[in-house]
């Protein structure tokens, strides 16, 4: 008999924010090719997500009783009656968006008292109300579903996680692609550090995306370290050629992910003023959105660079292609940075990259140049280098490409197979 994963996460491409759903999708085809079952839940699926190798549940659709919901914090949970419909007590600051959900069909209620809660999926402000209801959908699930294992991806699905392993008594596997101190550094949430901590503290194993994660994990957190194991990322393979296509004449330089303090745009932009200041025949793409942007605009305009630079908004799918098919060097100044699986997907496109000697990824590549991210000379000679000697960036393109085509999903299923055998087996 195949194995069987229960595996909840929160996004799924093609409907995605970053790399925690990339990786989902890699991850769920390299243990099909491995034999393994995977049935992925969400909160929000939209229909269009790619099926050949998955299984996926749409959490919205999915109705469950209340009086059987178990959620991580309690045993049982209160409850309060409104219009003879029951909801989960949370409190009074919540209790009136509760209300107008329910009048306005945000929770839907079936003649047996059965109910579907209809998920955003999103990172909205309801983001911690939907974590919560999330758990309960999931202890739905894992009663009625067949499996031998939970695995559950990041602190958005760790109170489902739990939800699941009480509910089926099943093992817990927990994988962690970024820490509270990843986003947000000293200043961390103290709701989210705390999810963080239940879950890999419940869990019976946690997956560390990286070495450096995997001691933050040990270190912040107090997990023992017998059960943290590290679990590096990889990347898609791409059958198609990335075309090289370039509408200017002066090489460009790009940034790609989220513009917010963990991926240091503000980096990327002081370095690039340091690169001008020698070749003022440059181009700098920044790549991304996040709730940085508009100090990083008024700073490019600050250094009198705004005909250098172009925002692209955010990009994924073929945009992504197209975009390093343009680009004669990728740059990734992350300030903490768990993994990074975007200097992988610029390698595989031949483009050389200078990545931050902060950064998980960092450890699985020789192909690449690493320089501290606040060390701004050192990353503008990095990407000076590359754009003057030809040689130089020929190797990196090449060796790099290499490199990463051997960074494969369903060799990181395999290592991922043998931590749940072990977990089964209470190794």
């Amino acid at each position: 008999m195949p194995m069987k994963v229960l595996m909840f996460g929160w996004e799924f491409p093609p409907h995605i924010s970053g790399g925690l759903g990339t990786a989902c999708y890699g991850l769920t085809k390299g243990l099909a090719l491995n034999g393994v079952q995977v049935t992925f839940v969400m909160p929000k699926a939209s229909g269009d997500e790619d099926t050949s190798y998955v299984r996926i549940v749409n959490g919205s659709d999915v109705e469950y009783d209340p009086r059987n919901a178990l959620f991580p914090g309690s045993d049982m949970t209160s409850f309060i009656q409104v219009n003879s419909k029951l909801i989960p007590y949370i409190g009074l600051d919540d209790y009136y968006n509760v209300v107008n959900q329910i009048e306005s069909g945000a929770l839907g209620a079936a003649g047996d008292g059965r109910r579907r809660y209809l998920f955003s999926g999103k990172y909205g402000p309801n983001l911690m109300q939907e974590v919560e209801q999330y758990a309960a959908i999931a202890a739905e699930i894992a009663r009625n579903e067949d499996f031998d294992i939970i695995h559950a991806h990041d602190w958005l699905t760790y109170k489902a996680g739990i939800a699941a392993k009480r509910a089926s008594g099943k093992p817990l596997v927990v994988h962690i692609h970024a820490t509270e101190f990843d986003r947000s550094g000293e200043k961390y949430n103290d709701i989210v550090y705390g999810i963080e901590k239940e879950g890999m503290t419940a869990a019976d194993k946690v997956c560390a995306v990286s070495d450096l994660t995997r001691n933050i994990v040990i270190g912040k957190y107090g997990i023992p370290a017998e059960k943290v194991v590290t679990l590096h990322n990889a990347v898609e393979p791409n059958n198609k050629s990335v075309e090289r296509n370039k509408f200017v004449t002066e090489k460009i330089v790009t940034f790609l992910g989220r513009v917010t303090f963990q991926k240091g745009p503000d980096y990327f932009v002081e370095t690039a003023k340091r690169v001008l200041d020698h070749d003022p025949d440059v181009r700098f793409v920044l790549a991304g959105d996040g709730d940085m942007l508009p100090q990083i605009i008024e700073r490019v305009a600050e250094l009198g660079m705004s005909d250098r630079f172009h925002f692209t908004g955010f990009l994924r799918g073929e945009d992504i292609d197209t975009m390093f098919g343009m680009s004669d060097v990728y740059v990734m100044p992350s300030v903490s940075e768990p993994f990074g699986i975007s200097p992988l997907e610029a390698m595989r496109a031949k483009v050389p990259v200078v990545i931050s000697k902060q950064s998980g990824v960092a450890e699985v590549l020789t192909h690449a140049i690493k320089v501290d991210f606040w060390d701004i000379d050192a990353t503008a000679d990095a990407i000076y280098g590359l754009l003057h000697y030809p040689a130089l960036s020929r190797l990196f393109a090449e060796k790099g490409a290499a490199e990463v085509d051997r960074l494969k999903w369903e060799n990181v299923a395999r290592k991922l197979i043998n931590i749940y055998e072990k977990t089964l087996h209470h190794e």
